[in-house]
């Protein structure tokens, strides 16, 4: 089961930034659709919403990765 687990894990800086860069990309499809559906500034706002969570969720992607990395070595 730990070897599962492990898979799941985000090791490197790299790894990280694949997975940030698949969050935009979804966010952005999003984003996309929400303008789409939601024609004038009720999309937009939205669509920033998806944007705005990719910058968060990255941000603490890298920040506990980073400290994961101060706390190991």
């Amino acid at each position: 089961m730990n070897r599962i687990k492990r898979l799941f894990v985000i090791k490197t800086k790299f790894e990280a930034f694949l997975v940030i860069y698949a969050l935009a990309l979804g966010a952005a499809q999003r984003g996309a659709i929400y303008i789409q559906e939601y024609p004038g500034l009720g999309g937009k706002i939205l669509a920033l919403a998806c944007s705005g969570a990719v910058f968060m969720a990255g941000g603490m992607i890298i920040d506990a990765l980073n400290h994961r990395q101060v706390s190991a070595g």
